[in-house]
């Protein structure tokens, strides 16, 4: 199961109809979940680097959650940005702790589309205005997805909109911006995706037994490799003692592409590109470049069982 982990960036949140109906919202619909208010963890904007990190770590998809203040984000989430997003973690030659991590904007606005634009008195569109983070996601590496945000999401009573109207705004974006969010973690590409995790550092440990591969497997499952064609899991079984005696656990098996997810027939087709380095057993070192040609189905719980595994050694 994906983990979501919010970032609350306003900087009093009480003081927020919508930001306060939307952070309950997701609260309430997505399972795995973790919310962490700026305004509560560092009221006087000193945070616990390596606890806000570590935050980070933990997650599959992020959502930063704010009010647009002057064109940008409110302090407080400008200087958790400047101090977690560190030079070796985010970025840098050591920087790729990020990396391969969704990215969502989530924010409020105060005035109407129609200002956002060349005739209109804030002149410049939200894309052009959101530019410097989608370039702050790219560098640290994450996907970065479309925004999610809502106009006329201020309330002061008799002045700007009603009450009514900003909760009804907020639902909505709510609605929205929880349906992109499982989209990205409930789909048949993000469910093959997490599992190629799985898959891959379970390889890297090679252990002794193979239930926990088995388990994994389609009632049909083969496999067509280097070594040959195997069927079932007993024939996985017999892979695996060729694997083992051909490499020494400890191995990386770094995922370097994923292709899109195509469907025929209620299977699914994806095509990946791996390198795996590690030894063998007498100490020579491996250094493989493969491709690999997946079929999978979803079990009815959702999980992904695979239906046939091909290799093709590109070096």
């Amino acid at each position: 199961m994906s983990k979501v982990v919010v970032i609350s960036g306003h900087p009093n949140l009480e003081s927020s109809n919508c930001n306060t109906q939307i952070l309950a919202s997701l609260e309430q619909n997505i399972s795995d979940i973790e919310v962490r208010r700026l305004d509560q963890i560092a009221p006087n904007y000193q945070f616990d680097v390596a606890a806000e990190q570590q935050a980070l770590l933990s997650a599959d998809v992020v959502v930063l959650q704010f009010p647009f203040y002057w064109y940008s984000v409110p302090a407080v989430l400008k200087k958790w940005i400047d101090d977690v997003f560190a030079y070796d973690f985010a970025y840098g030659s050591r920087g790729d702790k990020l990396q391969g991590k969704q990215l969502f904007l989530s924010f409020t606005i105060g005035g109407p589309e129609e200002s956002y634009q060349p005739l209109g008195y804030n002149h410049f569109s939200i894309d052009e205005l959101i530019k410097p983070l989608q370039q702050t996601a790219y560098l640290a590496g994450m996907t970065f997805h479309k925004p999610v945000y809502t106009h006329r999401m201020v309330y002061i009573p008799g002045v700007y909109n009603t009450l009514e109207e900003v909760e009804s705004r907020a639902n909505e974006h709510s609605e929205r911006l929880i349906a992109a969010i499982n989209e990205v973690t409930q789909s048949p590409q993000a469910k093959v995706s997490e599992f190629a995790k799985q898959w891959f550092a379970m390889m890297d440990a090679l252990p002794e037994s193979t239930d926990t591969f088995e388990a994994l497997l389609a009632d049909d499952f083969s496999m067509l490799m280097p070594e040959g064609e195997f069927s079932g899991a007993s024939g996985f079984r017999d892979w695996y003692q060729l694997a083992r005696a051909s490499f020494m656990p400890g191995a990386q098996h770094t995922l370097e592409q994923i292709g899109e997810v195509t469907e025929q027939d209620g299977r699914y087709q994806v095509q990946l590109r791996v390198r795996a380095v590690g030894e063998t057993p007498q100490g020579e070192a491996i250094n493989l470049l493969v491709n690999e040609d997946w079929q999978f189905s979803l079990s009815a719980d959702g999980h992904v069982k695979l239906n046939r595994y091909q290799v093709d050694v590109l070096n």
